[in-house]
């Protein structure tokens, strides 16, 4: 097999298994250094320009997701959807979107609800079991108190061989903190009191009530507890051009590097074992096959 080409059964569309091609060349013209430093530059605008800003993720993160999954008439639900900036991606590549306002994080509708939206909680999800074909979530996993509880919401209301898709900024990582941020390192609640001295205002996200210690590590011994629901395909620093992305193997160091982290999954079919575990690929995973290396420790 070559280094770029990986061949497998399953497929993420309902058609049934049929054999698929693994791109993982496509998945490197992706993760280039030109969108790392694109991404990055639209960061620096965020508090001016937040519409750039999170337009700019929008797509990005539509694109990422299109190398899981076929989203043409695809049901999506985005945890966390916010004011609209990710219906709009999503909806342009032909998904159907279902946006939930948790009303916490920087994505929050202050009160105006986008069409499409609904409110409720991401660790008690108002939707039916097993509806939606991709649940996505984007940066909100750390302003959840109990993050397990909305992963396993996420899993219940996917259907069975859909894909999640979960991304989150790390607590020890140079953004973990927010707008406190790098002074969370001497502590959340010692940055919350600085930003409130020198701002004269309490931060948005404020720590110990809407903003809490993430971790890599949770979150894969979340995937691996859970493999008899679940499998993870992928884990990966989310901006960080292909040739970065070995950090996310080296415990410790991913938790300060990644900056943020995304976890690819996919729910198991009734009867079925699991689902090969891709190495920080990328790109489209449509295996069925049991693996029975631990990439990520």
């Amino acid at each position: 097999m070559s280094e770029n080409r990986r061949e497998g059964v399953g497929s993420l569309v309902p058609n049934g298994p049929r054999p698929v091609t693994f791109d993982r060349a496509g998945a490197r013209s992706f993760a280039t250094l030109r969108r790392s430093v694109t991404l990055f530059r639209g960061f620096l605008r965020e508090q001016p320009d937040p519409d750039y800003f999170y337009r700019l993720l929008a797509d990005d993160s539509v694109r990422q997701v299109g190398g899981y999954a076929d989203l043409a008439e695809k049901v999506v639900l985005d945890v966390g959807g916010g004011p609209g900036y990710f219906a709009a991606a999503f909806r342009a590549a032909g998904a159907r979107y279902v946006g939930l306002d948790p009303e916490v994080g920087d994505f929050s509708a202050s009160g105006q609800l986008v069409p499409g939206m609904v409110r409720g909680s991401g660790t008690a999800l108002p939707i039916g079991s097993s509806t939606v074909d991709i649940c996505f979530s984007s940066n909100v996993l750390e302003h959840v108190a109990q993050p397990t509880r909305m992963l396993d919401e996420m899993v219940r209301v996917t259907k069975p061989g859909g894909v999640l898709f979960v991304s989150f900024t790390p607590w020890l990582s140079p953004w973990g903190g927010h707008e406190t941020a790098p002074w969370h390192y001497l502590g959340g609640e010692r940055a919350r009191r600085r930003y409130l001295r020198r701002t004269g205002r309490e931060p948005k996200n404020r720590y110990g009530q809407s903003l809490f210690p993430a971790s890599i590590g949770d979150a894969i011994r979340w995937a691996r507890a859970r493999q008899a629901a679940v499998a993870l395909v992928d884990a990966l620093p989310r901006y960080h051009p292909w040739w970065a992305q070995w950090i996310v193997r080296v415990p410790g160091v991913r938790e300060v590097g990644s900056w943020n982290f995304v976890m690819v999954l996919r729910k198991a079919r009734p009867g079925s074992t699991n689902v090969e575990k891709v190495r920080l690929t990328g790109g489209r995973e449509q295996c069925d096959q049991v693996v029975t290396s631990r990439p990520y420790d």
